[in-house]
């Protein structure tokens, strides 16, 4: 008997239903989150990988590195971007949840200084920054770092930072202020990156960090100095990739355990020249020497 019209309609959807399934059952799905310094690049990557390989989707999302960190040891997703290394506590929490990770660099960072572009100060050392940062810091005024700044009327330096769930805050934190010390009250603290320089650009009497990546022409990057006694150094690729740069900071993927499968397929592409490349475009030091053809 030949079908009807509608019998041959319901083989017809349930062929199409059934493709369907078969395409998403064939699709790994790769879950990436954390550093917002990272995120930007790591979007890059997942979007290029579709392109080398269709049958993996991965998908990325930001919110900080401690963030992301909690969801890997949750198990909720695959990969981790941070842009500090993980905590004893962290470590501690993954143990309990039966759950190993293992640390990939993936790339290397200049943590910059930011200014309002009219600011003179044409360098700042270590020490300075922690005055400034630190809470109850003795540098409050501009006119203390000897220079004065057009559209800052009252002198005051204010203070532009991180949320605490935050890499670039944990990291900073250690490495300028002392892990035992707080940011100064008055700190605003932004929920991304971007927020850090937007304020800066728009506050000529701020001062704020972030990645080297997030910097625009509209704000200024003042040189930085370990000391009194050494020269200050630009914050830039180059001297991240030399680590000539003070507060040149190692970026991390943290994945649950040894990887295997396709994340392992996914890592190990990003290690490779093509994704350390993409990486290099977007604005940061990579891990290991590549050769990047422009386009």
């Amino acid at each position: 008997m030949k079908p009807n019209k509608l019998t041959r309609a319901v083989i017809l959807a349930a062929g199409l239903i059934g493709l369907f399934s078969m395409d998403a059952n064939a699709r790994t799905l790769i879950q990436n989150k954390g550093s917002d310094t990272l995120v930007n690049v790591a979007q890059a990557w997942a979007d290029a990988y579709l392109r080398v390989k269709p049958s993996v989707a991965v998908t990325v999302s930001g919110g900080g590195s401690g963030t992301g960190i909690a969801a890997m040891i949750n198990g909720t997703v695959d990969l981790a971007n941070s842009s500090r290394s993980i905590k004893q506590k962290e470590l501690d929490q993954a143990k309990k949840n039966r759950i190993k990770p293992l640390e990939h660099i993936v790339g290397f960072d200049a943590l910059a200084i930011f200014i309002h572009k009219d600011n003179p100060l044409q360098a700042i050392t270590l020490q300075q920054l922690k005055d400034i940062y630190v809470d109850g810091g003795k540098t409050v005024k501009w006119g203390q770092l000897g220079v004065k700044v057009p559209g800052c009327k009252s002198d005051e330096i204010i203070v532009v930072g991180r949320q605490n769930n935050s890499g670039t805050y944990f990291y900073f934190q250690e490495t300028i202020l002392g892990e035992k010390n707080n940011f100064r009250l008055e700190t605003k603290e932004m929920h991304d990156s971007k927020g850090v320089v937007d304020l800066v650009e728009k506050t000529p009497c701020a001062i704020g960090y972030s990645g080297l990546a997030y910097g625009t022409p509209l704000v200024k990057k003042p040189l930085v100095a370990k000391d009194d006694s050494t020269p200050p150094v630009e914050a830039n690729m180059a001297n991240a990739i030399t680590r000539a740069y003070p507060i040149t900071r190692p970026l991390f993927i943290y994945s649950k355990g040894e990887p295997t499968g396709e994340v392992k397929n996914y890592l190990k592409w990003i290690k490779s020249d093509i994704g350390q490349c993409i990486i290099k475009e977007k604005g940061y030091a990579p891990a290991q020497p590549v050769n990047c053809v422009k386009k």
